[in-house]
């Protein structure tokens, strides 16, 4: 499969490029970048050739793959499923639920494939430990802690760390895709977000959520991208009437796991059957963090 790549910043680099030229069943066929000079030294590093229109690329395409911020993504996102591209989307797939919804309402309406690449959820291990855990059910309690310390004082010299969107929207938008995507398989869709959803913010950019699921189980979900070094962890855990389970313990190889979602959208583009990360689980994470941002918000 042809596939082109919008976006030459760090994400771009480090993950999607090597994934994509690596993958033995994709063609990287070209790369797109706000900057034409970045995207002609992206490309010239995997071996492809930079396009100065998006349009050109998407047309030259079976599969568009995007590394760019979330409100960027969005509308260049529409546009590639219109054109009959497949697509392979980075979280969140935007900061505003009604742009969300458009990508949803492209992709169904040409009909392509969509996968959302929530990089824990491609891990196998990771994947693996949801699935045993859905099909134990009886699930009372949910905790999710992603503290990371790329904004925080002290933290090495990350190469997002000089992200605008991240620094505007924290560590809400950022890494609580991440949380979300692994507690909502397990315990189920938030109930209703005029209801069943809390948030407050706090220290080092800290934002914790509250939420009562349709299963009947409440989670807590820890979120910063600003702790101190020390502080940082990734981690989830389950109570419920079979005890206790945690998410085993494991660095993600980001390109691995991309990897594994180039075949999912592979295989859902070849077998017409919907991933469950693709952007329907997009769009609702969107709406459920555009409401946790609403009660910061006051609003």
């Amino acid at each position: 499969m042809r596939f082109g790549l919008l976006g030459t910043g760090p994400w771009a680099e480090l993950a999607y490029g090597p994934a994509l030229s690596a993958h033995p069943d994709v063609e990287l066929a070209g790369v797109w970048g706000r900057r034409p000079e970045a995207a002609a030294q992206l490309a010239g590093r995997f071996g492809t050739r930079p396009y100065e229109d998006a349009d050109a690329l998407m047309a030259d395409c079976d599969a568009i793959a995007v590394a760019l911020p979330p409100d960027v993504q969005a509308p260049l996102a529409v546009r590639a499923a219109k054109a009959g591209c497949h697509l392979l989307l980075d979280k969140p797939v935007a900061t505003d639920a009604a742009a969300a919804r458009e990508i949803a309402a492209a992709v169904e309406g040409a009909g392509v494939a969509s996968v959302v690449s929530f990089t824990l959820r491609f891990r196998p291990e990771t994947a693996a430990w949801i699935e045993e855990q859905r099909a134990a059910g009886g699930w009372q309690v949910g905790r999710a802690a992603w503290l990371g310390g790329i904004l925080g004082e002290g933290a090495g010299a990350s190469p997002f760390a000089n992200s605008p969107w991240r620094r505007e929207k924290g560590g809400l938008w950022d890494v609580g895709p991440h949380a979300l995507s692994v507690l909502l398989p397990v315990l189920g869709d938030v109930a209703d977000l005029d209801g069943s959803l809390a948030a407050v913010s706090g220290a080092a950019g800290t934002v914790q959520l509250a939420m009562r699921h349709t299963s009947g189980a409440t989670s807590t979900c820890a979120l910063s991208l600003a702790v101190a070094p020390a502080a940082a962890v990734t981690a989830v855990e389950l109570r419920g009437t079979a005890g206790a389970a945690a998410l085993p313990d494991g660095e993600t190889d980001a390109v691995e796991a991309l990897g594994h979602a180039v075949d999912a959208l592979l295989a859902s583009a070849r077998t017409g059957r919907p991933h469950p990360c693709d952007i329907r689980l997009g769009v609702r994470v969107t709406e459920i963090l555009a409401a946790a941002q609403a009660r910061l918000d006051g609003r």
